[in-house]
């Protein structure tokens, strides 16, 4: 008999590993730290751990947690579910495939500035509305103008996939990652957003220079190609539904809605550094937002309301992975073994270099990204640990987040569970392997200079 070894779901491996810490709750010894009230965060005292009563949680309790993880963790996952929803009006008015589709299609007339015009394009999309899966719908059209001007299919691909990527790795207003983790640490909401946008062009810059000098290269030299033994004939397997996509032609209505997505994001903005909104503020605007797009997109009351609860389904898996993620941390925190945790992680890390310890937080997100391919639920998991580690440590919270934020990003271009990476090269009819062949070397380029760029932020 054969037996096919298949990656467990998300929500399974999230399962056992709720499981695992019910189970450790029995051997870890219980333990405590005080905390005080420092501003407007609660932050542990150094020193002041100590073992109390031992709390193991019953079995019946790992069901449990699942709820209430979904209560606990209620206010982010509505912030979810609405920005999502809003977002989903916003493509049902098709005003971002058809603007970035007519700007594609004008750049490209221009052969010189395709790479980098097309890769900043959708970098901006990246950082501003965490732009991930809708990336797919582009890559026909990427392919067909990167191979028009001498190009091959993974120009094409490379200069949506990446440049989204590096976006999403800027993160400055992401509100799925960024913005949820830095919720979660207690400092300003997109706060450090200078220091991120500095790290954000030096990734930009070096890959677009990654990815125009592959092309050169390709277009002096066919057969220097990665997909030069590909057999053409293996796109025709790409999905078609993406492939038979059509894209309106850009109206006013596309401009003003774009407009009106841009107004919205700045007053988001503004609002969170002059009036320290928070995440309630940025969902109801979000939410009035969509409401307006709506109606001046054609959609109508009813089908308004259809796209925002389409919108909502779409960023289900998510929006409620953060509750099954949440559901470790209450176990952890019932069976009062979460501080034991971080007190001998601390106590190890702190006998070693500064630096270690951010190079530690970094590792330990971007292998993690590998089994939980979701942001918002990496930040549930892993920053109630992280952030009491960089307090005992002496390290600013926001290094914590730029780790969890840099490890995440960097590793959602390679990792095979990632379901939009996938989906992405499946259309473009770029094998796995020849993608790998081709991103670990800008990959592990702007490792070094993520990590620089931490270990830089500790002595700032």
């Amino acid at each position: 008999m054969n037996f096919k070894l298949k990656m467990p779901h998300t929500y399974l491996l999230l399962l056992i590993i709720v499981c695992l810490a019910a189970f450790m709750t029995y051997i870890v010894p219980a333990g405590e730290f005080e905390r005080q009230k420092v501003e407007d965060r609660t932050e542990v005292i150094n020193g002041s751990y100590h073992h109390v009563t031992q709390s193991p949680v019953a079995p019946i309790e790992i069901f449990r947690s699942i709820p209430n993880g979904l209560i606990e963790g209620g206010e982010i996952i509505f912030y979810i579910f609405i920005v999502g929803g809003a977002f989903g009006i916003i493509h049902r008015t098709d005003a971002i495939t058809t603007g970035v589709n007519a700007l594609m299609e004008r750049v490209g007339r221009h052969g010189r500035w395709l790479i980098p015009i097309t890769m900043t394009m959708f970098s901006i999309l990246g950082f501003s509305i965490g732009l991930s899966e809708e990336t797919i719908i582009f890559v026909p059209i990427g392919i067909a103008l990167a191979t028009a001007l001498g190009y091959d299919a993974m120009v094409g691909a490379a200069m949506i996939a990446l440049g989204a990527g590096i976006g999403f790795l800027g993160g400055m207003i992401n509100p799925f990652t960024v913005g949820i983790a830095q919720s979660i640490a207690e400092v300003p909401l997109f706060s450090g957003w200078g220091y991120r946008t500095l790290i954000y062009l030096l990734v930009l810059f070096t890959g677009i220079l990654y990815v125009m000098h592959y092309a050169k290269k390709v277009k002096a030299h066919p057969e220097k190609s990665l997909l030069y033994d590909v057999n053409v004939e293996e796109r025709r397997t790409m999905s078609d539904d993406v492939l038979d996509t059509k894209f309106d032609s850009f109206k006013k209505r596309h401009a003003v809605i774009l407009v009106i997505l841009a107004a919205t994001i700045i007053i988001n903005v503004y609002g969170i550094f002059k009036f320290g909104w928070f995440l309630t503020q940025m969902s109801a605007n979000f939410l009035i937002m969509g409401i307006v797009v709506g109606i001046i997109g054609g959609l109508g009351v009813n089908g308004t309301f259809d796209a925002l609860l389409e919108g909502m389904k779409d960023i289900l898996f998510g929006a409620m992975i953060v509750g099954f993620a949440k559901a470790i941390v209450v176990v952890l925190t019932s069976g009062k073994i979460i501080d034991t945790i971080v007190f001998h992680m601390t106590d190890f890390i702190d006998h070693l270099p500064a630096a270690f310890s951010v190079v530690a937080m970094f590792l330990t997100q971007l292998i993690l990204n590998f089994f939980i391919p979701s942001g918002s639920g990496q930040a549930m998991t892993t920053m109630p640990i992280m952030v009491p580690i960089s307090d005992l440590l002496g390290i600013n919270r926001q290094v914590a987040v730029m780790a969890f934020q840099y490890g995440d990003a960097i590793s959602n271009n390679i990792i095979p569970t990632s379901a939009s990476l996938m989906g992405l090269l499946a259309v473009a009819g770029i094998p796995y392997n020849k993608w790998l062949k081709f991103v670990w070397r800008i990959s592990a380029i702007w490792i070094l200079i993520c990590l620089g760029g931490l270990i830089l932020y500790m002595y700032l």
